[in-house]
């Protein structure tokens, strides 16, 4: 499969976005249009609840959901009521455009939240920018995010895409030799997220001496990765390492079942940190030894992790909520601190200045940013064992070690 300039495909699409600021809304709102009144605040973010973002999007918006709940509990912020103006912009980047300049002009919100993906997160910050709004994202990690030197953006989770998986890769550097893997194969999505995130391991990976074997970049709309497994079959590495978001990981490694071929060692950027939908979407029995990077522990001992993970189940059914559902939350976390600290949604410079001085406690840990807004900490590493999903790395704040190898079927 031939390789994608992702870089150069990514700036047309963001030029397009950004282009487009200017246009009508499209979105479908679901909280009706209108300011907030005096005593509401009115937040708005527009979510992929439609198209190829939609799991992850309609997570998120849960995430929202669940922070408005627990917030207007305690008394609202400022004093007021939360009332969310959520659209759907259907995983399209005019239509983001579009969504949050009717949110700003026409909904009139107070703030506003980001939506998910970097691919829908520079074209929206850049309306964000333009209208001096805070605009915090829950999933937008693509180092492209903060190259733009914007003063409003800031990444709610705990590192940059090309910064997830380095946790993962010094921990198999450092294996020992009889478990190392020697060769690797890295198909990745053609997205700014994924991107980064897989040539970060590849690269302290090639550095340790572990030979790629096979690397390609697939579109987003692919459906069928017969081939793809068949060239890596052919290439025959120990370790694969998939950028993917969620439906291409899943077929991706359905495509490998099918197959018969299975590597002795396997690491997907996001698809197994949705729980429950990767469970039934593969099997149980496959999951076991898969490895991920996760931003988020429902059984991290973190500020207000435990009244998350109970509203969430109290409002949507189960006890562990999707990592896309707590980086939204993390996100209004962040944004709430700054409010409050401020006491003011009057100058969102302000609100800004404030978050680059000081961190935040999240339910994902302690957050703190650099002048371009991106995140400085360390990602979690996650992997299925037995069933359960457990965090393995970094060892401190681990919930089991890690193990070495896949094993589906098991």
């Amino acid at each position: 499969m031939s390789h994608v300039s992702i870089r150069h495909g990514w700036k047309a699409v963001a030029l397009v976005g950004v282009m487009s600021l200017g246009l009508a809304a499209c979105g479908n709102s679901d909280s009706g249009s209108g300011g907030s009144g005096g005593d509401e605040l009115s937040i708005g973010a527009s979510l992929p609840l439609t198209g190829d973002f939609s799991e992850p999007g309609s997570a998120a918006k849960q995430g929202y959901q669940v922070w408005q709940a627990l917030t207007n509990d305690n008394g609202g912020l400022l004093g007021k009521k939360i009332k969310l103006v959520i659209k759907d912009d259907a995983s399209n980047q005019n239509t983001i455009v579009s969504d949050y300049n009717a949110l700003i002009s026409q909904d009139k919100v107070d703030m506003l939240l980001g939506t998910f993906s970097s691919l829908l997160n520079l074209p929206a910050s850049s309306v964000a920018e333009k209208n001096r709004m805070l605009y915090v994202e829950p999933a937008g990690g693509s180092p492209d995010m903060f190259n733009r030197g914007y003063k409003y953006l800031f990444f709610a989770q705990q590192a940059t895409a090309d910064k997830q998986g380095l946790v993962f890769a010094d921990w198999v550097k450092n294996l020992p030799p009889d478990q190392r893997p020697k060769t690797a194969a890295y198909p990745t999505l053609d997205d700014p997220f994924a991107a980064p995130n897989v040539d970060g391991i590849r690269q302290v990976l090639e550095a340790a001496g572990i030979k790629t074997v096979y690397k390609t970049t697939y579109a987003i709309d692919t459906k069928n990765f017969d081939s793809i497994v068949a060239a890596m079959k052919a290439a025959n590495p120990d370790l694969v390492v998939h950028g993917a978001t969620f439906e291409d990981g899943v077929s991706l490694t359905r495509a490998m079942l099918k197959a018969g071929w299975t590597p002795k060692m396997f690491y997907e950027t996001s698809t197994p940190s949705f729980a429950d939908q990767y469970v039934k979407a593969i099997g149980e029995q496959n999951t076991e030894g898969v490895m991920y990077a996760v931003s988020y522990s429902p059984d991290a001992a973190t500020p207000g992790n435990k009244e998350f993970v109970a509203e969430y189940k109290k409002m949507f059914g189960t006890a562990i909520p999707p990592e896309d559902a707590a980086d939204a939350y993390a996100a209004a976390q962040v944004m709430q601190a700054a409010v409050e600290a401020v006491g003011s949604i009057d100058d969102q410079l302000k609100l800004a200045d404030w978050l680059r001085d000081h961190p935040v406690d999240t339910i994902l840990g302690k957050l703190s940013w650099d002048d371009t807004g991106a995140p400085q900490s360390q990602f979690l590493i996650g992997q299925w064992q037995k069933g359960v999903a457990q965090v393995v790395l970094p060892p401190e704040v681990a919930t089991a070690k890690p193990e070495v190898g896949w094993h589906p079927g098991s």
